[in-house]
């Protein structure tokens, strides 16, 4: 379920979006204790910066890495569970309106994000 959404310019790096979203959560007191993300953010200054925010940065190494590994097997358990942003994902997917953007203006494309969402959580719940 959406909790947060931001958006951006195609060339900005997905990494640089991930405290955005998570300043631009709207459900108050929700404070996520794990981020799971693919092998884009596995980076240690992000790393630092999502553990000074009490959230623990849940993502497989890169093969390529040369520091030494900062998580084990235990906590990449819980990157099983990604399967679940990937159908947040697939939701939004289904208005047309997100899956090209027709919208000149970025207010009124997060405008339709915003309003997918919604439908999204009322179709969960109602």
């Amino acid at each position: 379920m959406p909790v947060g959404v931001t958006i951006a310019a195609a060339n900005v790096s997905e990494t640089k979006l991930i405290e955005p979203t998570l300043d631009a959560i709207v459900v108050e007191g929700f404070a996520p204790e794990h981020l799971l993300y693919d092998k884009a953010a596995d980076s240690d200054p992000l790393r630092d910066q999502l553990d000074q925010r009490g959230v623990e940065l849940v993502t497989p190494h890169r093969k390529n890495r040369k520091r030494p590994k900062r998580q084990d097997g235990r906590a990449l358990r819980r990157y099983k569970r990604r399967f679940k942003v990937e159908h947040l994902n697939a939701k939004l997917k289904v208005y047309r309106r997100l899956r090209v953007r027709y919208e000149y203006l970025a207010e009124m494309f997060e405008a339709f994000v915003h309003l997918a969402c919604i439908l999204i959580l009322l179709r969960e719940f109602v």
